[in-house]
């Protein structure tokens, strides 16, 4: 269908896109961080074939139990081939084990990949402990530079996708109602979720594709 039609429709009935809002990073550097590393990977969002350039990042959701306020955090990983969300994982703590987790898993599902692997300077990408992980699977690491969102935009994009299609038309009054909902969001997003970036394929549907021509 074309896009004039679609917009057309959209003004007729008034059918508005949700508010995009303001970014509030919920990344948090080290004074005096154990290792920083260049940015290799130069806001260059191509890849030739998965698992080539992996990028990931930390995003917060907050739940409510009345006037009380509450967090939950969703570290991700990125393949920037195919769009697929490789892995994830929530907690309710922004520190280094829900990054090594899912880090981990990462490795677990793709036992072969030797990507690029770019992030922020959040102290948890600058540790000690996740430069290891990363030459013990021989990755190369990328970092942002400071105060340059744009350095890691294909990740920022997807947190604003999810955010505006499930995350800000809902109030969650409840942890489990919340983490239901981002697990099937990133389920709906990696195996329905249509992108014309991907020749109006899914994000798994074009990852299938280049595993069968391999």
């Amino acid at each position: 269908m074309n896009d004039k039609r679609v917009l057309r429709i959209c003004r007729k009935y008034d059918i508005k896109s949700n508010i995009k809002w303001k970014p509030k990073s919920c990344t948090k550097g080290d004074r005096n961080p154990d290792h920083i590393s260049k940015n290799y990977l130069h806001r260059d969002f191509h890849a030739d074939k998965p698992n080539e350039k992996w990028l990931t990042d930390v995003s917060e959701f907050k739940y409510y139990n009345g006037n009380e306020v509450h967090k939950i955090y969703l570290s991700a990983i990125l393949d920037l081939y195919d769009r697929r969300i490789v892995t994830f994982k929530i907690s309710d703590h922004n520190d280094n084990p829900l990054v090594m987790n899912t880090f981990d898993e990462a490795v677990r599902l793709e036992p072969d990949a030797h990507p690029l692997f770019h992030s922020d300077r959040g102290f948890q990408y600058t540790s000690a402990q996740f430069c290891t992980r990363l030459k013990k699977h021989h990755m190369k690491q990328s970092m942002s530079r400071v105060a340059h969102c744009i350095d890691n935009g294909p990740m920022e994009g997807f947190w604003g996708i999810l955010k505006r299609e499930m995350y800000y038309c809902q109030h969650f009054n409840d942890r489990t109602t919340l983490i239901a909902a981002i697990t099937n969001y990133i389920n709906y997003y990696n195996n329905q979720r249509l992108q014309r970036k991907l020749n109006v394929m899914t994000p798994m549907e074009y990852h299938n594709q280049y595993i069968k021509a391999a």
